[in-house]
């Protein structure tokens, strides 16, 4: 699959199949949305939310989290609100994500059969990370939106004047509910 990609990617070079994507590194919009890596809202979110490229930073992992107050997702906002200008956050999450039904039981098997050893799970625990707490998804999808938003909104390097609201796209008709 990669060499297929790299193949594809020759060739979109060479017809300069880049063009009509030409734009800064700076959110025309001022937005940032934190959303998941679903691969059904890889085109229908920019669509439904008319997003075009350049006009926001998408920020995408599993379940569109911050678990912690030093994770990626977090890092990538301050970034984004920093250095790019961001003035305005949206929290998007999805109807039936997978992540509501992730657990670290259903994964440890996985893992192991997988050729991870017992003492390699064990060692996270031993530095601090609860595999556990790390691997779990959510189980409300609302509930999750709204602790989303709230670890953002009190994040200690969050200035209060940005704005951070916290939605829910229907991952078939693209429809945007907001969550209060």
């Amino acid at each position: 699959m990669i060499d297929d990609i790299l193949q594809y990617n020759r060739e979109f070079v060479a017809a300069k199949g880049y063009e009509p994507f030409i734009t800064d590194k700076y959110p025309s919009k001022k937005l940032a949305v934190l959303t998941c890596m679903d691969t059904r809202l890889t085109e229908l979110l920019p669509k439904a939310m008319g997003l075009r490229n350049g006009d926001a930073k998408i920020i995408r992992n599993a379940g569109g989290l911050i678990l912690s107050s030093t994770d990626s997702a977090i890092r990538s906002l301050l970034v984004g609100i920093y250095e790019l200008g961001v003035e305005e956050v949206m929290v998007v999450h999805h109807s039936n994500c997978g992540a509501c039904h992730m657990s670290f039981e259903e994964f440890k098997p996985l893992m192991l059969g997988r050729g991870v050893s017992p003492e390699a799970l064990k060692a996270f625990d031993e530095a601090g990370c609860d595999i556990e707490e790390w691997l779990e998804g959510f189980h409300d999808t609302k509930a999750s939106v709204r602790r989303t938003v709230t670890a953002i909104t009190a994040h200690p390097l969050v200035p209060k004047d940005v704005t951070v609201r916290g939605f829910i796209i229907d991952s078939v008709t693209g429809g945007l509910t907001e969550v209060k």
